[in-house]
């Protein structure tokens, strides 16, 4: 057995949390995590929005999936490994509302503070440095990553699409939780998990999507990054 398979096969038992998961990228992930046979559970403000959204993804699949919608508290508290897909302005607010339930627990954060005007979209300055390290600064007793960045929530919510040809790029302090998380990303068919380097680093990962939101409306399409040589 390869270590990519072995990486692979980790986390087969995982319950994943999505906060934001009524969105298009939090739909998209979760709907992929369901499919690759994990329990996941989608959060919202709202807990029937969420029941709604949950029973949306079930129906919409020919393969039984276990997706639940849940209030964004019950999520974090019953979830092994929380993803934070919220839009960037209620990210702090909600972290710092979730900070107990969120203690000891896996966080990867894959939210982009962009702004966007008439030339297009653009990296907001973000006083911790980065959306992660601003998770990381509110979320003091949880092993915060990032993740998932660059990933088209239209591929993702595609049935179309079977395989995403894709890198992740997973950042963090904690090797064992970045191990973790890149074993998730390769639950996902086609994608890799790839490390990252330290959060000090997720400004420019986060930043690079404006970028790619770029080439994506010049060339009409849904790209995303490869990492060569490994």
């Amino acid at each position: 057995m390869s270590e990519h398979d072995t990486d692979t096969r980790q986390g087969a038992d995982t319950t994943i949390a999505v906060l934001g998961g009524t969105g298009d990228q939090g739909r998209g992930l979760a709907r992929r995590f369901a499919l690759s046979g994990l329990t996941v559970l989608v959060g919202s403000r709202s807990a029937e929005r969420a029941a709604g959204v949950a029973q949306g993804l079930v129906e919409a699949e020919s393969t039984r999936v276990d997706v639940r919608g849940l209030a964004n508290t019950d999520a974090a508290e019953r979830a092994d490994v929380v993803i934070v897909a919220v839009p960037w302005e209620g990210h702090r607010e909600l972290l710092v509302s979730l900070a107990d339930r969120l203690a000891g627990k896996i966080v990867v954060d894959c939210v982009n503070p962009l702004g966007f005007d008439k030339k297009g979209p653009f990296a907001l300055d973000v006083p911790e440095g980065s959306a992660a390290q601003q998770a990381a600064e509110v979320l003091p007793g949880s092993r915060v990553t990032a993740a998932f960045h660059h990933v088209s929530a239209k591929l993702l919510l595609d049935p179309e699409v079977e395989r995403i040809d894709l890198d992740v790029l997973v950042l963090g302090e904690d090797r064992e939780a970045t191990d973790t998380v890149r074993a998730l990303a390769e639950r996902i068919p086609g994608v890799r998990g790839v490390f990252g380097g330290r959060l000090r680093n997720a400004h420019q990962v986060e930043a690079l999507t404006a970028n790619l939101i770029a080439v994506n409306r010049r060339y009409k399409t849904h790209a995303g990054l490869r990492i060569t040589g490994l």
